[in-house]
């Protein structure tokens, strides 16, 4: 049988004709799936900036499963689930993005951080802290640090808090000597619940040695120094804190009054408070004149004096109140229903506030209750803001 050639040349054209239509239909399909990726996408992004959040995520869905390649419109999904609450569709979606081999290590480190800040918003704190430090060593190094900084004290571990207050303060992130201080008073707190005074007392001398301007690393030393019966060792530790950290004296007042008495040395602290109240008037120091006057028969007639001489200087409901305790009124009857309006008055002004948050409470607070934030509390009364 003969081959024909004709065949061969009738049947070039047709492979022709046939592979040019199908590369046309897949032409088309291609062109028409990408309308429809961006055209999601930025029905999406148009919800988004409406704050219509369904329906941006119902675009986003679209957009991803058009296109399930796109890295960009996974991060953006997951934000929003993160954002709405959706904790567990956020994981799932970064979680995703991890599972994927293809994935550029720059998105795989920004899906590892978007991982972690689904766990910590859920509450995971293991998981998050797991995931936090996978990213050591990449760009999101100190974000995952504070977050972890953050876990740590709100779980009240502060080996592990040191730990990374220290990395941070030789990252030079920050100067974390402060915090760290306050790391170390906290575990003596500790010592101090379990009857360790010789523990506390190491850790509170780290404190000090840690930052030295740290104002309660000194009290709570000295306070630990008066409760193991050494008062000399504690006024030492009062008179320091006068000179490295005076604003923090307001606090101290109480204390330094005790440890003077206790020491005998109440005309060296009288001595003391006069020239600290001489520089800056405070209620608390002001209590403290009046009590150690008190002390004193020749004096202690003339010690309420001060309230007066503080008015003169201030105008304070709280002094006024307490120098109308001791005065005999015209209508003396009627003495104890104007001092209980006075005093109730007078209440809310004896209160400290947090600079950060605004959040009032009854006693100092040396991380605010309400923000987490450290040293937010001045040493002042809300009246003398």
């Amino acid at each position: 049988m003969e081959f024909d050639i004709s065949w061969i040349l009738l049947g070039l054209p047709l492979a022709f004709v046939l592979g040019w239509l199908a590369s046309r239909f897949d032409l088309r399909q291609l062109r028409a799936e990408n309308r429809r990726a961006p055209k999601a996408y930025f029905k999406g992004l148009n919800f988004l900036l409406n704050e219509q959040q369904d329906q941006a995520i119902d675009a986003f869905i679209e957009a991803v499963q058009n296109d399930p390649d796109t890295s960009e419109l996974h991060f953006a999904l997951g934000n929003l689930f993160r954002r709405r609450g959706e904790y567990d569709r956020a994981v799932r979606v970064h979680e995703h993005l991890l599972s994927r081999g293809d994935l550029s290590r720059s998105d795989r480190e920004r899906a590892q951080h978007a991982l972690a800040l689904d766990f910590l918003k859920a509450g995971l704190l293991d998981r998050a802290e797991a995931a936090l430090n996978q990213l050591e060593g990449t760009p999101f190094e100190g974000q995952a640090r504070l977050a972890l900084l953050a876990i740590y004290e709100r779980s009240r571990d502060w080996p592990h808090a040191a730990g990374i207050a220290h990395k941070m303060h030789d990252a030079r992130q920050g100067d974390f000597s402060t915090r760290q201080a306050h790391y170390l008073c906290e575990q003596a707190q500790t010592c101090i619940a379990r009857d360790d005074n010789a523990g506390a007392l190491a850790l509170l001398n780290q404190a000090v040695d840690t930052a030295p301007e740290a104002a309660r690393a000194r009290i709570d030393l000295a306070r630990l120094q008066q409760r193991m019966g050494d008062s000399g060792a504690a006024l030492g530790t009062l008179q320091a804190l006068s000179r490295h950290s005076p604003a923090a004296v307001p606090l101290a007042t109480p204390l330094m009054v005790e440890t003077a008495i206790a020491a005998g040395k109440v005309p060296e602290m009288q001595a003391l408070l006069q020239a600290h109240y001489a520089q800056a008037p405070s209620l608390d120091v002001l209590e403290g004149l009046v009590a150690l006057q008190a002390l004193d028969a020749t004096t202690a007639d003339t010690a309420r004096q001060w309230y007066v001489q503080h008015l003169d200087k201030e105008l304070s409901l709280v002094a006024a109140a307490k120098w109308l305790v001791g005065e005999k009124l015209e209508h003396e009857e009627f003495h104890p229903q104007v001092q209980r309006a006075l005093d109730h008055a007078a209440l809310p002004l004896t209160r400290y506030r947090c600079a950060a948050c605004g959040f009032e409470a009854r006693q100092h607070f040396w991380q605010c209750p309400g923000c987490q934030t450290w040293d937010s509390y001045p040493a002042r009364r809300v009246e003398e803001l």
